[in-house]
């Protein structure tokens, strides 16, 4: 008789013990979800890790982890379950497990490479244009960025849609949503079980740094999403065309937001440092690295563009940002992006099954 050690198969027993103690109950969303069954099909599983932020609280909290004969270790068997369904819903799949291993190696290969190929673009400038688009035409950059950018969305959606079914999510109400987006807006559950914070890289000591730098990373990206499209907006209903004064819509979203991502990217990279690999999915930290420093990197190669206006500095690092911000779009439905995704999903399907969500 041979032993199921699949990533299912161990977070399954370990929930199942979890389920019978119920010390961690107030924890996170993840608990009063697990109370609702006895038995736990993959579908079951794959909710409980995309609702699990890997906080650690639980494992600091467990009497049961080793050395006790459970060994218990919910966070690292959440995670693997979490990025097992990364992996397997998303388009292709070999794809996404190579970037989940060798994340590093192959965003740093596909920056250079796509930093040659804009600066060759700059060699043949357009006759008219103002700041970068007088290395680089609009309509070029259009379209090369157009595709590059809706084709992996549509792929997200398309492994959303099978997590949805996957899971069970069921009619999605606007309560549902309101009450979801306001835990993701809030990252409720990354604040321990008494608001004090959670435990992810100072082992039993509770801090709000990993809460904190997760939303600089998120509102910050938000910012800088939200000067492109008043930049578009201002493009082609208003006619007024790029380069925009500091005193501008893209530039009062875009810049502070750009400072926000970096403080955010250099923060979750040294809490990724000193974070203990025992208690995560180990075998992907290349992956989820090099998601953190491709948001980094493009936000950081951003401000240097706007630094740069006027000098020499322009042609070369307008290719590098551009690269740098081609390959986050491209490997969105590979990397620890699609996270974002599926666990707004989960927060909204926990909604929906009743879950308080720890208001």
């Amino acid at each position: 008789m041979s032993l199921d050690l699949t990533p299912g198969a161990e977070a399954r027993r370990q929930i199942e013990i979890c389920n019978a103690c119920r010390y961690c109950e107030g924890f996170c969303a993840v608990f009063p979800a697990m109370t609702r069954n006895k038995a736990f099909a993959d579908g079951d599983l794959t909710q409980l890790a995309n609702l699990c932020h890997n906080c650690r609280g639980c494992y600091y909290a467990c009497q049961y982890t080793e050395p006790h004969e459970f060994a218990l270790n919910i966070p690292a068997a959440l995670a693997e379950v979490r990025v097992e369904s990364w992996e397997r819903l998303a388009r292709p799949q070999a794809f996404a497990r190579v970037f989940q291993t060798q994340g590093v190696a192959m965003a740093g290969l596909l920056v250079v490479a796509l930093a040659w190929f804009f600066w060759a673009l700059t060699l043949w400038r357009p006759e008219t244009g103002a700041g970068f688009y007088a290395h680089l035409a609009h309509n070029t950059l259009v379209m090369i960025f157009l595709p590059a950018f809706v084709l992996p969305l549509a792929l997200v959606a398309l492994s959303v849609r099978d997590y949805w079914r996957e899971v069970g999510g069921g009619r999605v109400r606007l309560a549902h949503l309101l009450r979801a987006f306001d835990q993701a807006a809030r990252m409720k559950n990354l604040s321990g079980g008494h608001g004090e914070g959670c435990n992810f890289e100072e082992g039993d000591r509770f801090t709000h740094r990993r809460r904190i730098y997760h939303q600089l990373m998120m509102y910050g990206f938000l910012l800088c999403f939200a000067a492109t499209a008043s930049g578009t907006v201002m493009h082609y209903a208003l006619g007024w065309e790029a380069p925009y004064p500091l005193l501008s819509l893209p530039k009062l979203f875009g810049v502070p937001g750009g400072l926000m991502m970096v403080a955010g990217a250099l923060g979750l990279g040294v809490l990724k440092l000193r974070a203990d690999p025992a208690l995560g999915a180990a075998r992907v930290w290349g992956g989820e690295m090099a998601f953190i420093l491709l948001l980094g990197g493009v936000a950081l190669t951003g401000l240097a563009l706007y630094a740069a206006t006027g000098t020499g500095l322009v042609g070369p690092l307008l290719a590098t940002h551009l690269a740098t911000v081609m390959v986050l779009f491209l490997l969105m439905p590979f990397s620890k992006m699609v996270h974002g995704f599926f666990r707004l999903a989960a927060l909204v399907a926990e909604a929906g099954k009743g879950n308080p969500l720890r208001k």
